[in-house]
């Protein structure tokens, strides 16, 4: 790959997204910040990636409208050759038992978290086969596979979709396209409603402790290089033993 790079990161300016932008302009990658509405965020974060030496454009879009998704990848493309595109904003703002949930509040987590990354990867592969292919990489959760009972058992039910989504896709786009997955599990980030869910999660976790976003940053830029050439279709698991 060549010096001009472009990595699309969704969710950008917080959290894991940041992470992920980072780790991408430190392996040499130019990135694009999509954000919904922390604008001031998202520049700080191209601010940083800035400083390492890297170009950083943010723009706002709301991924579940498919204009703003059109506006988003076209502007994204006038940047620079996009070869790499990661799936990473997610929601889950309907939290506690599903017959306590709003179903207004479930649709909107489900709109964004499965919808959203399905509108993604359509206007992505067609950016990365004008360049001749390239790698998406979709952001899931232990979630999929653990159910999330009590907690959020729609935002693991998306999240089991974007693991299909990540399969099917990996074999309707190869070879030109790689399809992959991230499987985080709990992180200490500002994405949970209670601050020390992490740490109450901790003594559960083989490895004992929660994750950070750096240990899914180093997985996402693996799975976006050279070295992993061969693997498409994978949902990486970095759960610390769940």
């Amino acid at each position: 790959m060549t010096d001009t790079r472009v990595a699309i990161v969704t969710g950008g300016g917080r959290g894991i997204g940041r992470a992920i932008g980072l780790a991408l302009a430190r392996a040499g990658w130019d990135v694009v910040i999509g954000y919904h509405s922390d604008a001031d965020s998202a520049n700080a974060v191209a601010a940083d990636i800035t400083a390492l030496g890297r170009r950083a454009l943010c723009c706002a879009v709301d991924i579940v409208d498919e204009d703003s998704v059109a506006a988003f990848f076209a502007a994204a493309e006038a940047f620079g050759p996009v070869t790499g595109v990661v799936n990473n904003a997610g929601v889950a703002t309907a939290v506690g038992r599903l017959e306590d949930n709003d179903l207004a509040a479930i649709h909107r987590d489900l709109d964004v978290d499965l919808f959203g990354v399905i509108v993604c990867c359509k206007f992505a592969q067609a950016a990365l086969m004008r360049q001749g292919g390239g790698s998406i990489v979709s952001i899931s959760s232990a979630a999929a596979t653990l159910g999330s009972p009590s907690r959020y058992v729609h935002y693991a039910a998306a999240k089991a979709g974007v693991d299909a989504l990540t399969l099917g896709l990996s074999k309707e786009l190869a070879p030109a396209i790689r399809v992959n997955a991230v499987s985080p599990g709990t992180i200490w980030t500002d994405f949970h409603q209670e601050p020390d869910r992490p740490a109450q999660v901790a003594p559960t976790v083989p490895l004992g402790r929660a994750g950070t976003v750096d240990d899914i940053a180093g997985a996402v830029v693996w799975l976006m290089s050279e070295d992993a050439s061969y693997v498409t279709g994978a949902v990486l698991r970095v759960a610390g033993g769940l």
